[in-house]
């Protein structure tokens, strides 16, 4: 599963309407705790990402920076060109993030206990699920920066 693949399904959860596109209605998700996984653009805005972080943390889902452009996910999604998109089902969610894996991005460890919380829940085995939801300090995140432990953005 490739990179066009992962914008394949973000297409198919906007079309399911299971993906809130923008800042706005992704925070509007992320306060109805709707959100699952929230993506940032790799051209995102400092500020765009800190507020994605803001908005993962506030409901317990999990923020990632991904691969792609806003004008990518805008091409996608229809809708201009959005920093932020958010998934509101875990089987998208999850789908989307092996196949980030599997493309080779780097996932933080919030993210793979993300995806073994998703493939307990599926098999009845209901462990703890991952709180809060940036990546950590050197794990992940946005393109290009690096993070000291106790620093927030």
């Amino acid at each position: 599963m490739g990179t066009d693949r992962n914008l394949l399904i973000l297409g198919l959860a906007k079309k399911a309407g299971l993906l809130a596109i923008g800042d706005d209605a992704v925070g509007t998700a992320a306060r109805k705790g709707h959100t699952k996984l929230i993506i940032s653009a790799e051209d995102a805005s400092e500020r765009a990402y800190r507020n994605a972080r803001i908005y993962a943390d506030s409901c317990g889902a999990i923020c990632m920076a991904v691969p792609f452009t806003k004008f990518e996910l805008g091409s996608i999604t229809g809708r201009g060109a959005p920093a932020t998109v958010a998934f509101l089902d875990t089987g998208l969610a999850v789908t989307f993030i092996k196949g980030l894996a599997e493309a080779g991005h780097e996932l933080s460890g919030k993210v793979w206990q993300f995806l073994e919380y998703s493939a307990n829940s599926r098999e009845g085995k209901g462990k703890n699920a991952p709180q809060g939801g940036g990546d950590p300090p050197g794990e992940g995140g946005q393109p290009g920066t690096q993070r000291q432990p106790g620093k927030r953005r």
